[in-house]
């Protein structure tokens, strides 16, 4: 062990330690294609066992944001890896891509084996849901740079699709519906405002509110984002899809925009699927315009399908056999990314 390098704040013990106690979690993960284990300086998937003829890779990369700092505040790391998996996954997932491969990073300030190890059980948790492989990572000890107790987790993954299945806003028509998936919670963006809307209020994440059933405000936040993967690969195989968006960071204002073409535009029913309760309080306690939550937050949607209303049924049948809440919330209409809410 250097000693020198102890000295500085960095405990290579610890970090060979951390190998050890997530070597199990790792090796969970294997799926068709994967390669070795972890050690080597690269992860490695071999293509060649899919059986996909003209493959299209689809990366994406994300991070959890400030919803760390609520898993600071309540001392539970066990979710915030799933998020990480699912923020990247779900985007992938966009494009009709399966993810295959995934990569994680984790900064902290002091390494703490079991910290770091209740983290990557998070993130192969992830894996498993989304049916990709954790195939490497890096854990960096930065003393100086994060407070006490406190790091950071970044993601990227990789998927494959089929080069005449990849789906774009090429194929979205007017008259299309736009079929909501529910989402868990406030999944892993708006936390900025969140984190205001309990500073100004003096809320603990401790606190119980009737609304929020038998969980406390903390543990309704940190409920971790749902991984669409499994399910919509297999509502895109069964049915005609035409477009998805993952409602992430900017709500629906933002994101369904993204798979519409020009003179395209979207109207939205309210009251066609349930508004979670986290976001009425945050909307009571923020005081925040009705119409402005949606560009903020999912608002309980995690994923929008676009599709002919022929198939909407259909799909509706195959997401609730996953346990999903689905529902026709909308349609596509004439319009320059006109947003009609009725």
């Amino acid at each position: 062990m250097s000693q020198h390098y102890q000295s500085a704040g960095v405990n290579l013990q610890a970090g060979y330690e951390v190998v050890s106690r997530i070597k199990s979690h790792v090796k969970s993960t294997q799926r068709v294609g994967s390669m070795g284990g972890i050690g080597s300086f690269g992860g490695m998937f071999d293509l060649s066992k899919l059986n996909i003829k003209e493959p299209i890779l689809v990366s994406g990369t994300d991070g959890v944001g400030t919803k760390l700092k609520i898993a600071f505040g309540m001392d539970r790391h066990d979710t915030v890896g799933i998020d990480a998996v699912a923020m990247c996954a779900n985007d992938v997932l966009a494009q009709g891509a399966e993810p295959l491969i995934f990569l994680d990073y984790v900064a902290i300030g002091h390494n703490i084996p079991a910290k770091v190890e209740a983290i990557v059980a998070g993130v192969a948790e992830g894996c498993r849901q989304a049916g990709c492989a954790l195939v490497g990572g890096e854990t960096a000890e930065m003393p100086g740079m994060y407070e006490n107790g406190e790091y950071d987790i970044a993601g990227y993954t990789t998927g494959v699709v089929e080069k005449s299945k990849l789906i774009d806003a090429s194929n979205v028509q007017v008259g299309d519906v736009l079929v909501g998936i529910a989402s868990t919670g406030v999944h892993s963006n708006g936390f900025s405002l969140v984190r205001k809307v309990l500073s100004d209020n003096s809320l603990d994440l401790n606190a119980h509110f009737d609304v929020l059933g038998n969980q406390s405000l903390g543990e309704t936040l940190l409920t971790p984002t749902r991984i669409y993967v499994r399910q919509v690969l297999e509502v895109i195989r069964s049915c005609n899809v035409h477009g998805v968006a993952h409602i992430t960071g900017g709500g629906f204002d933002e994101n369904i925009p993204r798979i519409l073409q020009p003179g395209q535009g979207f109207s939205i029913q309210e009251g066609t699927w349930q508004i979670l309760p986290i976001f009425r309080l945050l909307e009571q306690y923020g005081h925040i315009p009705h119409r402005e939550m949606f560009n903020i937050f999912n608002m309980g949607i995690g994923m929008v399908l676009a599709m002919p209303r022929s198939d909407a049924e259909q799909a509706i049948a195959i997401l609730a056999k996953w346990g999903d809440k689905a529902s026709v919330i909308g349609e596509v209409v004439a319009g320059d990314n006109e947003i009609r809410t009725l």
